[in-house]
């Protein structure tokens, strides 16, 4: 693995590291798997990865890491998740604590880390089709929203799906969907698009997470299953503790983005 860290992630993830980089990941070191983060106790582990079994369009889980061990060994062996990723959030009993940039003062031996697959991941084949990815062209965080939509629980684990919004025109959308039917990994395709009351949404101007995009007239929302939903699922299920990602500030991999396709 060692011989794909390209010079331009070396220096994302040194940047990372040492509190540079604190800004969201969209668009970073082309040709990476970008992947979501999620660390429970170990005596929660089970039932979590339980979870990600029952529901795997938001957690599509791309390595388990062993309990204590901060080095994802299969994704990339020279890494670091306590220090290399921009931000982090901490829920402790269901709420949401600090936000932070690193996270080993917080680090156990009994922890054990998820990576989940990102819609990240798939972006360039959308740019590369012609497919525009409306939070890449105006510099913003995909907006993120918490749906009516229940996941399937496991144990204690429980909560709504979260979706990622990408405007786009019919044409564009049906191309998007063919696209991303490929990359089952990190999502794959679309779950909704459209109405987005069909599926609990409100207001597209006020997403729970990330920033609103434009979406122009005739435009048509593409929502995809989010590796966010782990958030909303310990808002709802209130875990002791969960280390998560800030949302769209990914772990990203030295894993190459074909490498999630199916061709």
């Amino acid at each position: 693995m060692e011989q794909r860290v390209s010079l331009e992630l070396r220096r994302l993830r040194e940047s990372i590291r040492c509190g540079e980089w604190a800004e969201p990941t969209a668009g970073l070191a082309p040709g990476h798997t970008q992947a979501n983060l999620v660390v429970l106790p170990e005596s929660h582990a089970y039932e979590f990865l339980l979870f990600c079994t029952r529901n795997p369009k938001p957690c599509p889980v791309l390595e388990v890491c062993d309990a204590g061990d901060p080095v994802p060994r299969d994704l990339a062996p020279g890494a670091d998740l306590r220090t290399d990723l921009p931000r982090y959030r901490v829920y402790r009993d269901g709420h949401l604590g600090e936000e932070v940039t690193d996270v080993r003062a917080l680090w156990s031996d009994d922890l054990v880390a998820f990576l989940i697959g990102c819609s990240f991941t798939f972006e360039r084949a959308l740019l590369q089709s012609g497919v525009p990815v409306r939070h890449v062209e105006e510099g913003r965080n995909v907006p993120m929203y918490r749906t009516s939509v229940p996941c399937r629980p496991a144990g204690r684990f429980s909560g709504p799906l979260v979706v990622s919004m990408r405007p786009m025109a019919p044409a564009e959308a049906i191309r998007a969907t063919q696209i991303t039917s490929r990359f089952a990994r990190v999502h794959g395709a679309p779950v909704h698009v459209g109405d987005p009351e069909a599926i609990g949404i409100a207001d597209l101007d006020e997403p729970d997470y990330g920033d609103p995009v434009t979406v122009k007239p005739g435009e048509v929302p593409v929502f995809w299953a989010c590796g966010v939903t782990p958030q909303a699922v310990a808002v709802a299920s209130g875990p002791p503790l969960m280390i998560t990602h800030a949302p769209g500030h990914m772990f990203v991999t030295d894993a190459l983005e074909d490498e999630q396709a199916v061709l």
